[in-house]
C-alpha cells in the first residue's frame, strides 16, 4: 500500500514546481533577480562619496539593497504573483485538490528563498568586485548575516502572503504593490542615508521591518565604527530580531486567517 505524502513532502515537490515555473518566466527573473543588481551598477556607480571613515556610499547601498532585495523578493514578488494566480482560477483548482493548504505556502516559500540566495549572490559578488565591499569574517556578523537572511526572508514571505488579499484583482496588484515596497525603500535608507531622513520620516521607517532589515546588514558589511553614525549610536541587533519576529507573527495570523482561494 502507497503512503501518502505528508504536507511537507508535497510542499518541498510544490517548491520544485514554483521554481521551474518561475524560471521558465524570464521576464520576472530578469524583474526579480537582475533588477536590483541593476540598480546597484546605477547608484553605486555615481555617488561614491566617502560618508563617514572609511566608509562609501557605495558600499553602504550595497548592505540597503541585500536587504531591500529581500522584500522585493519576497513581499513584492508573492503579493503581486498570489492575485494573479487568483484571478487565473489557479488556486481555486490547488484548493479542490488534495494537496493541504500549508503545501502550498510551503511552496512559496521555497521558492522565496531560493531566489533570494541566488539575488544575495549576485549583489554581494557584484558588491565585492565593483564596489569594495569587504565580506566579514568575524563568527559573529557571519552568524547575524544568516538569521537575518532567514528570518528576513520568512518576514518577507509571510507578509507577501497576507498583503496578497488587499489587491482587488491581479492587474492592480502592481500598481498597489510597487509604490508601497518604493516608499519604504526611500523612508528606510535604501537610496539615502538613513540618519540625513527627517525625522518624521525615520519615525516612520521605524514602524516596518524594511528600516531594521537594512540596519541589520549594515552592522554586517560595515565597519563597527559605523555604529556611532546610527540613530540610536549603536547597531540594536536584538531589537532588530524582536521587530522582525513580531512582523513575522503578524503576517502569519493574517495569512492563515484572511488567505483568499477565489475571487469575491
Amino acid at each position: 500500500m502507497n503512503k501518502i505524502p505528508c504536507a511537507l513532502q508535497l510542499g518541498i515537490r510544490r517548491g520544485g514546481l514554483e521554481i521551474r515555473q518561475f524560471a521558465r518566466q524570464r521576464e520576472s527573473v530578469v524583474f526579480t533577480l537582475l533588477f536590483p543588481v541593476i540598480l546597484l551598477a546605477i547608484f553605486g556607480s555615481v555617488f561614491k562619496d566617502t560618508i563617514a571613515p572609511g566608509v562609501t556610499f557605495s558600499q553602504y547601498f550595497v548592505a540597503g539593497m541585500i536587504a531591500s532585495g529581500l522584500v522585493n523578493t519576497g513581499f513584492q514578488a508573492l503579493a503581486i504573483t498570489i492575485p494573479m494566480e487568483r484571478d487565473f482560477g489557479a488556486l481555486k483548482r490547488l484548493r479542490g485538490t488534495p494537496m493541504p493548504a500549508s503545501s502550498y505556502f510551503i511552496g512559496k516559500a521555497i521558492l522565496i528563498f531560493a531566489s533570494m540566495v541566488v539575488q544575495i549572490l549576485l549583489l554581494l559578488g557584484f558588491g565585492v568586485l565593483f564596489f569594495g565591499l569587504e565580506m566579514p569574517t568575524d563568527p559573529g556578523k557571519c552568524l547575524t548575516f544568516a538569521w537575518l537572511v532567514l528570518l528576513g526572508s520568512a518576514c518577507s514571505t509571510a507578509l507577501g502572503i497576507a498583503f496578497s488579499i488587499v489587491p482587488k484583482s491581479g492587474r492592480g496588484a502592481s500598481a498597489v504593490v510597487s509604490p508601497i515596497v518604493i516608499i519604504l525603500q526611500f523612508f528606510s535608507g535604501v537610496f539615502f542615508v538613513f540618519t540625513q531622513l527627517p525625522s518624521w520620516m525615520q519615525q516612520v521607517a521605524a514602524i516596518f521591518p524594511l528600516k531594521w532589515l537594512t540596519q541589520g546588514m549594515r552592522s554586517v558589511f560595515l565597519p563597527d565604527s559605523f555604529a556611532t553614525q546610527e540613530v540610536a549610536k549603536s547597531w540594536e541587533t536584538e531589537r532588530t530580531a524582536v521587530i522582525l519576529l513580531v512582523w513575522l507573527a503578524i503576517g502569519i495570523f493574517f495569512s492563515v486567517r484572511k488567505f483568499k482561494w477565489d475571487r469575491d
